[in-house]
């Protein structure tokens, strides 16, 4: 067998891509949480225009009645649970990418007054607008 760099940038590409997995694994873990401790935080997109701001949170797989809304002065708060369907008891699982459990995404927001409108569910987004007020 040869041992030429070839050989070698080979398996240091593949020691990377295992450490890599690893890492990504264990930020993923299936576990459980203290009921008030996020396991993980949703993506957004926060779009302004001349009259409102509109929050768009990334949630496939989580039901709407598993979301829950709240607006303060100065924060937007969209928490719940994406559950995961199945248990180790059942099932063997090979790789679990999508992150499960607990989530909250908090948004700070803007200095002006905003009056929340009513959230849209639709293809695994929740779309909260956010109108300015006088």
């Amino acid at each position: 067998m040869s041992h030429g760099p070839t050989t070698w940038m080979w398996a240091q590409a593949c020691e990377m891509l295992e450490q890599a997995e690893r890492l990504h694994r264990r930020f993923f873990q299936v576990h459980r949480l203290v009921a008030s401790r996020p396991a993980w935080e949703p993506p957004v997109d926060i779009i302004e225009t001349h009259d409102s701001v509109t929050v768009t949170v990334v949630l496939p797989g989580v039901s709407p009645e598993a979301i829950d809304v709240a607006v303060t002065e100065d924060m937007l708060i969209v928490s719940g649970e994406r559950s995961l369907q199945i248990t180790p008891d059942t099932a063997v699982i090979h790789r679990l990418e999508i992150p499960y459990g607990r989530f909250e995404r908090r948004i700070q927001l803007p200095p002006w007054r905003l009056r929340p409108g009513d959230p849209i569910y639709a293809n695994g987004c929740l779309t909260i607008p956010l109108f300015k007020t006088d």
